[in-house]
């Protein structure tokens, strides 16, 4: 595969590097070729192929889903007649077969508005959010901790028993005290770092079914 070179022109050092590395990405050139939004189409593939997951589901929940990557593997493995909604606050272009509610997962209202699309308690609950960086790992940390402290509020609310949760989070001081809360509601509570993950990125993902 030839690498694509950039010029420089005014471009940091930082994001230059970002960018080269970025264009040069294998999962970022496949995701291209193959339809997918984004690289981290491959690591729910990977999820799904290790936990089999999505093709026993039926309603499927993706919170801080753009650009719709997940969405788009979920509906690839998840049964025909699946009911799947995806949230974000940034409006993402349609997929087939796929709902969409442009929302801040954070807004007071924004379990009515899920219940109002399911009929029951929902199969998965997935999230591949990650917070803004801030350029400081202690602070990006804490920030990616209460993202899934909110995706872990909404699961019990939505999540019926025996369903799985799916979410990402960056290996941290704060994550022990978060699984000791999760698992009040979940078990079975295990790690996954999927080869599509960078090897360089602090990122996993918990899989976790409700108790």
């Amino acid at each position: 595969m030839k690498k694509i070179k950039l010029k420089k022109k005014n471009r940091s050092t930082t994001s230059y590097r970002w960018l080269q590395r970025h264009l040069n990405d294998t999962y970022v050139i496949k995701s291209k070729t193959e339809g997918f939004r984004s690289r981290s189409s491959y690591k729910l593939i990977e999820i799904e192929k290790k936990f089999k997951i999505l093709s026993k589901s039926k309603n499927i929940l993706d919170l801080g889903c753009a650009p719709g990557g997940w969405l788009q593997v979920a509906r690839i493995f998840c049964p025909k007649d699946s009911n799947i909604l995806g949230i974000d606050r940034i409006k993402i272009e349609k997929i087939e077969k796929v709902n969409f509610i442009e929302k801040d997962i954070f807004d007071e209202d924004i379990l009515q508005i899920i219940k109002t699309n399911f009929n029951c308690k929902v199969d998965i609950v997935m999230s591949d959010m990650s917070p803004n960086s801030s350029g400081n790992k202690s602070v990006d940390h804490l920030r990616i901790i209460s993202l899934v402290e909110r995706v872990l509020e909404i699961s019990k609310k939505i999540l019926k028993p025996e369903g799985f949760l799916i979410s990402k989070i960056f290996q941290g001081g704060a994550q022990g005290e978060l699984i000791d809360s999760m698992r009040n509601e979940l078990n079975n509570i295990k790690y996954f770092k999927p080869k599509s993950s960078r090897k360089e990125s602090a990122e996993t993902y918990l899989v976790a079914k409700k108790n």
